[in-house]
């Protein structure tokens, strides 16, 4: 295993065959172009809601291949690789850890907020029957220590239905070395617990939770590994089985404590967890609101835009109706002046002489010819002012032309 870790099995693939590099060389290549997709869908993402991007970050996506030579694999490639993985088994069971820590401290949360929503008499109640369940689930058959003797002869003599007094620790590696490498891995290990935890949780119970049963599996499986792996490669190998079963802890464990004896949280881990769970909340509701506030925002932006649509269809509409009526305006009268070219006409069939006027008459204004009745009309207002008949004067027409005129109406 060190010899893996410090990078000397990566020496050998300088001797594998060429088609095996050639395969390797394209599984590279399309796991560059794998992780450049990635890497550009964050990016988009991220800088399309304008945040920074972290470039070191993603950068080390690719912390398990050499990514300067995108093309080939090489001896770097494959040590980049070994130690990757080696780190990833490493944090795993950290990581698994901390999840389940937070799910516990959530199911707690949970059960106080709960507990805030009832009535004194109906709270009561309620923390009776979780008393009355944990003291229930905590009521369960011994369990034996993991990878102890006792445990191991309860899965010969139950699961393989062989004699307790002949069990062999030889044979029983044999029996459950299932992949027959010689090796049992972390799934072969926990495979030997299950009668153990079958004592604790069954899953028609309500007090039994599974989530906290996979991880009292994680907890016996690490302390196998812990007491019998002692070359750290994550492997127990038939030597390294052997050798613990000679181990006083195998033949006299010390007693097993399960879950509901070490909780998987402080006091204070869980005080810090509902004050971060507060935060946020807040931050969730000032979100909500900025949201709706947008939100309102919009939909005033778009009832403008709605009615300034309902106007441009308008418009449109009556242009439409302009254009199918082909309205065209009547033609143009251009006279003179400002007289009425009827009563030009008229006063051309009436006034015949006046088309030429004597020498030294003046021309009357275009403005001040009337017709007839309005030049009669004009002389008898005129008449009553003046006290006395008057004559051609300033070069309208006297008493004679008048009754003339009338002569001529008649």
């Amino acid at each position: 295993m060190e010899d893996i870790k410090q990078g000397k099995l990566a020496q050998e693939l300088d001797f594998v065959s060429h088609h095996v590099r050639t395969k390797l060389d394209e599984l590279k290549r399309q796991e560059v172009n794998r992780l450049r997709t990635l890497i550009k869908a964050k990016h988009d993402l991220e800088g399309g809601n304008d945040i920074a991007v972290d470039h070191q970050a993603l950068l080390k996506q690719f912390e398990h291949l050499n990514h300067m030579n995108p093309h080939t694999f090489e001896v770097e490639d494959l040590d980049r690789l070994i130690k990757s993985a080696t780190n990833d088994l490493e944090n795993f069971d950290k990581e698994r850890h901390e999840e389940f820590k937070r799910y516990e401290m959530m199911k707690e949360h949970d059960r106080r907020e709960h507990l805030k929503t009832l009535d004194e008499e109906q709270r009561k109640k309620e923390e009776e029957h979780y008393e009355e369940m944990k003291k229930k689930h905590a009521d369960h058959p011994k369990v034996n220590h993991p990878g102890s003797q006792n445990q191991l002869k309860e899965v010969w003599e139950e699961a393989d239905g062989l004699d307790p007094e002949d069990f062999d620790p030889k044979t029983f590696f044999n029996l459950h070395d299932t992949n027959g490498d010689g090796f049992f891995d972390e799934q072969e290990l926990e495979a030997l617990f299950t009668k153990e935890l079958e004592k604790i949780y069954d899953p028609t119970n309500e007090e039994d939770d599974m989530v906290e049963m996979e991880e009292e599996r994680l907890r016996m499986r690490e302390h196998v590994m812990n007491e019998v792996d002692s070359n750290k490669d994550r492997l127990v190998s038939l030597d390294e089985f052997l050798v613990a079963t000679k181990k006083k802890e195998f033949l006299e464990p010390d007693s097993w404590e399960t879950l509901e004896q070490n909780q998987a949280y402080t006091d204070e881990e869980m005080r810090e967890f509902e004050e971060h769970l507060a935060q946020q909340e807040q931050d969730l509701n000032q979100r909500t609101v900025d949201l709706q506030k947008q939100r309102e925002e919009l939909e005033r932006q778009q009832e403008q835009l709605n009615a300034q649509k309902v106007e441009l269809q308008q418009a449109v509409e009556h242009m439409e109706r302009l254009k199918s009526e082909k309205v065209e305006p009547p033609p143009e009268v251009h006279v003179e002046g400002n007289a009425d070219p009827e009563v030009h006409a008229a006063d051309n069939q009436l006034h015949p002489d006046q088309e030429a006027h004597p020498p030294g008459h003046q021309e009357i204004p275009q403005h001040h010819q009337d017709t007839p009745q309005e030049h009669q009309e004009q002389h008898n207002q005129d008449l009553p002012q003046q006290g006395q008949p008057q004559g051609h004067h300033d070069g309208l027409p006297n008493q004679q032309n008048v009754a003339q005129d009338q002569h001529n109406l008649a």
